[in-house]
């Protein structure tokens, strides 16, 4: 079997007069951590690797497959070998080719437990052989199923057929990296000027939670199809300040805050957005060693979950076409249903008085309240839910305290288990359920709760190698509704302004993943 696709760039209708300024600055809402694809994790990270880095295939803007590196792959016949055929006009920013090997060097790389990074999880969700060794360190990384058969053709084994395998190779942290760079500046390799790229666009200035600057990249294979020259990321913690300098004109693209929809849907018809968007908001609870007793409990989690009202946070306090949820993965996910889950169905008095009633089986009431401390990252929109939240979970007799944090410290404070409950989002790395589901397995790098359930991994692990994965997928989410390890608030809407002479947004692709050599500015 093989599959090959149509090239994709900037696709400038015929008769459209372009800008003269073909500069795109967009909103970031916090700095970005890390500039290393296999370091980094966050969607807003990915917004900028996706255009200084190039992986094995891109996503059009319906978020289908489009040859990136590779022109086309190969799979035999027992569905468990890739071979990709790599274009050979595929070069770094400093001109030296990029070839199969630097893909094998940047997929043991991110395995390598030396690496450290919280992503290495991400080539087991892919199966590919030997992973799970490698990230435990029972093998070298050259094991792991990967290899150069030549310059241009890579060949991957995976442990079982998985027809999804292909869009998971969109994620940044299998693009390539360039090992010369690396040996000669080990952790100092993505600074600017320093950092070598085969993206469409190469790294002129990074100034750590203040902005982003990419220029054009001129060795792009693509590079006479990229019509934008300079794209430029501005980080402001603040959404509401962000919207005010984006109609002062200083931003091209900005995340609407809380709220604003309908009056900006109004005011400006042409530039305010609402699309379904592949990420799900929710509470993670600390069920592990060092959360605190009470979230042990069941009756208490399920408690939680139950007086927290979704129709206010979605209809009074987002107003962005968001929708309220009960399950983890989100709604418009491609091939899922959501199972039928009891709570969802409940009207909201019926949830508070369950809540009450499970809250004072596991000893906790009037005289003898629950403390709990619930913390988020800075965003005047998640100080709006922590503070509602707060009042609901009141009524029950539940005493929350607010901790707000910037991004790191937050991530940070997650991934050692310093919290009890935390704002947490997921952004599916691919258009499939396991991307979310996969994320509550014992073994995965992001469950921060430490949910660790053997009947959930079972399912998960039984659902890899199923012929219809969703009744396992439905199944999965029976689970966490029984366990509440998370509290479900709401699946995402993209919910953006955007200037309306930037012409190319795949406004229908679930991931939003969009790459600035698709875009352009059309004269005025």
């Amino acid at each position: 079997m093989s599959l090959a696709w149509q090239a994709q760039a900037a696709n400038v209708p015929d008769g459209v007069t372009l800008a003269e300024n073909q500069t795109y600055t967009f909103w970031l809402l916090d700095a970005i951590k890390s500039m290393d694809p296999q370091i980094n994790t966050d969607a807003e990270g990915s917004d900028v690797l996706r255009n200084l880095f190039e992986g094995l295939y891109n996503e059009d803007e319906k978020g289908g497959l489009v040859p990136g590196v590779a022109l086309e792959h190969e799979v035999s016949e027992d569905g468990k070998t890739y071979t990709f055929k790599l274009r050979d006009n595929a070069k770094w920013s400093d001109g030296a080719p990029v070839t199969a090997n630097d893909f094998v060097y940047a997929w043991r790389r991110l395995a390598d437990p030396a690496t450290a990074s919280e992503y290495a999880w991400y080539m087991e969700l892919m199966q590919v052989e030997n992973a799970s060794a490698v990230v435990a360190g029972d093998m070298a990384p050259d094991e792991l199923g990967v290899k150069a058969v030549d310059e241009h053709t890579l060949e991957v084994k995976i442990d079982a057929p998985m027809p999804y395998f292909p869009q998971m190779l969109v994620h940044a942290s299998t693009f390539p990296v360039p090992q010369s760079v690396i040996d000669a500046n080990g952790d100092n390799w993505t600074r600017a000027g320093t950092l070598v790229g085969n993206g469409a666009y190469t790294l002129v200035e990074h100034q750590l939670g203040e902005r982003v600057v990419m220029e054009k990249n001129d060795t792009y294979w693509d590079a006479e199809h990229t019509v934008l020259q300079t794209v430029i990321a501005l980080t402001i913690n603040d959404v509401n300040q962000g919207l005010t300098r984006y109609m002062a004109g200083e931003l091209d693209r900005v995340d609407m805050p809380a709220g604003q929809y309908p009056r900006m849907e109004k005011e400006y018809p042409d530039q305010a957005t609402s699309v379904p968007y592949n990420c799900s908001y929710i509470y993670m609870l600390n069920v592990g060693e060092k959360g605190p007793e009470a979230l042990k409990d069941v009756r208490v989690r399920k408690a939680l979950s139950y007086a927290i009202d979704r129709d206010i946070i979605v209809d009074k306090i987002l107003q962005g076409g968001q929708h309220p949820s009960y399950n983890w993965t989100h709604w418009a996910t491609a091939g899922f249903e959501i199972p039928d889950i009891e709570y969802a169905d409940w009207t909201q008095p019926e949830r508070l008085e369950k809540a009450k009633e499970l809250l004072t089986e596991a000893g906790y009431g009037p005289d003898k309240p629950l403390s709990l401390r619930l913390q988020y990252n800075t965003s005047e929109d998640h100080k709006k839910i922590a503070i509602a939240a707060s009042q609901m979970l009141k009524q029950i007799g539940v005493n929350l305290t607010l901790d707000n944090y910037e991004w790191k410290v937050h991530t940070d404070r997650m991934q050692s288990q310093d919290f009890d409950m935390a704002r947490y989002a997921w952004c599916g790395d691919y258009n499939e359920a396991s991307t979310y589901l996969d994320l509550m397995a014992s073994y995965s790098g992001h469950n921060n709760g430490e949910f660790f359930n053997d009947d959930y991994d079972a399912v998960i692990k039984d659902s890899k190698t199923a012929e219809d994965p969703l009744p396992l997928y439905q199944k999965a989410e029976m689970i966490l509704a029984d366990e509440m390890p998370i509290i479900p608030l709401y699946h995402y809407a993209k919910v953006f302004m955007l200037k309306e002479d930037i012409k190319g947004w795949p406004l229908d692709n679930l991931n939003q993943s969009w790459y600035a050599k698709d875009l352009y500015r059309v004269a005025e």
